[in-house]
């Protein structure tokens, strides 16, 4: 097969792939980014104690995880068929992605979050803050570096996942990869796709290192102290300003 005859393969296979992934990382993070809070609050000793809350969600998250992706994707036709109305192509691949990823990148909140100094949030409850003013203001912030990186781990996550979901008519690189490289014996193809994929991977790894790395040096965990001046106590009577 020549490159004339490659290229537009890839071109639409790329673009399949990316808009899987992005898809599915914009649910994820959506979706997982409470969750993973929701975790934190709820556990022995959180701000929203609540045991029974905690270990429902903890097991639904873990029963998830648990699954391998080509099976999680078999298991889920049926939903993914009422969702999108088949159960092929990147539509359709985009659900049993983002259900994949939102508990990966949920768990991966919850050790960010739960890594956040409780000093800080003391802090705030001091001031007369609530739990969502600690969220917004505290545990989100403060996790923020951890958060990016997080979500760079589970982009490149689903990327491995979209490939997965090539084997089963969904489309993109994977789907490519088994159609041309696989069953057609065109090793020239396979090799360009491991090429595409690593050069994504590795841009996507360091531009989530370096945004990752630019909000810590910006005053993220471990960096200069919270702004907490947007929770000021009231002034006594008789002061001004």
């Amino acid at each position: 097969m020549t490159w004339s005859e490659m290229q537009p393969l890839l071109s639409q296979a790329c673009w399949d792939t990316f808009y899987m992934v992005g898809w599915s990382v914009l649910i994820a993070v959506v979706a997982g980014l409470p969750l993973g809070v929701l975790l934190v609050l709820t556990e022995r000793g959180g701000l929203l104690h609540n045991v029974v809350a905690n270990k429902v969600i903890g097991q639904v998250v873990n029963v998830v995880r648990s699954m391998p992706f080509i099976i999680l994707m078999v298991a889920l036709m049926s939903f993914t068929r009422w969702i999108t109305g088949t159960t092929l192509g990147r539509e359709a691949a985009i659900v049993p992605l983002a259900i994949g990823a939102i508990p990966f990148f949920a768990r991966l909140v919850e050790t960010a979050v739960r890594e956040v100094d409780g000093g800080l949030v003391e802090a705030v409850q001091s001031m007369g803050g609530n739990t969502w003013t600690i969220v917004r203001k505290v545990l989100v912030p403060e996790s923020l570096p951890s958060l990016i990186s997080s979500a760079t781990t589970t982009v490149v996550a689903l990327i491995g996942y979209s490939a997965m979901a090539g084997t089963v008519g969904a489309g993109g690189l994977g789907d490519l990869a088994i159609r041309y490289g696989y069953l057609r014996f065109e090793s020239e193809m396979m090799w360009i796709i491991v090429a595409i994929l690593a050069v994504a991977i590795s841009v996507i790894q360091f531009a989530g290192d370096y945004a990752a790395r630019s909000l810590h040096s910006r005053g993220g965990r471990s960096g200069p102290a919270p702004r907490l001046r947007l929770l000021k106590p009231a002034a006594a009577p008789g002061e001004t300003g």
